[in-house]
């Protein structure tokens, strides 16, 4: 079985994690990981933004998937668009790692620890409209790069600090470097930050039926949820937009938050709601927030729609 992936440190970590999995359910088969270069790997020092947007991390492995140079992609969900290719379907979502940001900062210190005036360097908008939103005399720094390349521009940048996703760090086994786990309470993830997607052909049913198992129900509910959200927001990758959905028991929790990119203006909306509505919840939460005025944020946009 060949598995498609970014050539990344922590992409082959994740796809490594599919492998082991698939190698302990089946006993001797043959797995091979296959590293695939993506536009936005080959051009680190363009703004994602600049590249156009999420399907920039995963175009080039669906192409190859389609292709049938591999048989199955393993993806970082906050990268994937919510409209997959034609002939194409995610079929396994593996229990979520911790969904939310982290700081690593120069002498250890935490966000309400930062001086005046700190330089802080994120790739993300939606990080970017939250930090300036609550900090409003941060000085934010554009970054790319692999988790190390992120960690070693703190000494080479001048930086104060960088936010990282927490999956990405403890995947990577580098908690150690962590200065503060953000709380999504002050700092909402992306959409499917933490959870894997495992990506087929249409209508591989045996396929299907032998990655059945990697699936986690709750990570399944909360992910059905936030992908609703995107879908319903239908905003472009221009627009901060974070949203998260959590289980408590049988009830699931949606938040959603979309915002301008300098964090003069942010809106939030909370909805709850038996987990098997998973899809509507999130699709409510967008439409509050478009009617609250998200409308007219999105728009405002040139790749809105």
């Amino acid at each position: 079985m060949r598995i498609g992936t970014r050539g990344s440190d922590l992409a082959l970590v994740q796809a490594r994690s599919i492998a082991d999995a698939l190698k302990k359910r089946e006993p001797g088969l043959d797995v091979k990981i296959v590293p695939i270069r993506t536009r936005a790997d080959r051009m680190q020092n363009v703004a994602i933004v600049e590249l156009g947007g999420k399907g920039v991390f995963v175009k080039e492995i669906e192409t190859e998937l389609i292709a049938g140079g591999i048989d199955i992609a393993v993806h970082s969900m906050k990268d994937v668009p919510v409209e997959l290719p034609e002939g194409l379907e995610i079929v396994a979502y593996p229990k979520r790692e911790d969904p939310r940001d982290v700081l690593i900062s120069r002498g250890n210190v935490k966000i309400e620890e930062l001086p005046r005036k700190a330089k802080i360097g994120t790739g993300a908008l939606r990080r970017r409209m939250q930090l300036l939103n609550v900090m409003r005399d941060l000085e934010m720094v554009p970054i790319r790069g692999n988790v190390q390349t992120r960690i070693r521009k703190i000494e080479s940048e001048g930086l104060d600090g960088i936010i990282l996703a927490a999956a990405g760090i403890r995947r990577m086994g580098l908690q150690g470097q962590v200065s503060q786990f953000i709380s999504t309470d002050f700092m909402l993830p992306a959409a499917g930050q933490g959870v894997l997607g495992i990506e087929i052909r249409s209508g591989e049913r045996e396929l299907k039926e032998r990655l059945r198992f990697l699936n986690d129900p709750d990570t399944v509910t909360e992910i059905t949820a936030e992908r609703a959200f995107l879908r319903k927001l239908g905003g472009g990758c221009r627009v901060p937009i974070a949203g998260y959905a959590q289980l408590h028991g049988n009830v699931l929790q949606v938040r959603g938050m979309v915002g301008t990119a300098d964090g003069k203006r942010l809106l939030q909306e909370t909805l709850r709601g038996p987990r098997e509505d998973a899809e509507s919840i999130g699709e409510a939460v967008a439409e509050s927030i478009l009617a609250k005025g998200g409308l007219e944020i999105l728009a405002a946009t040139e790749d809105y729609g």
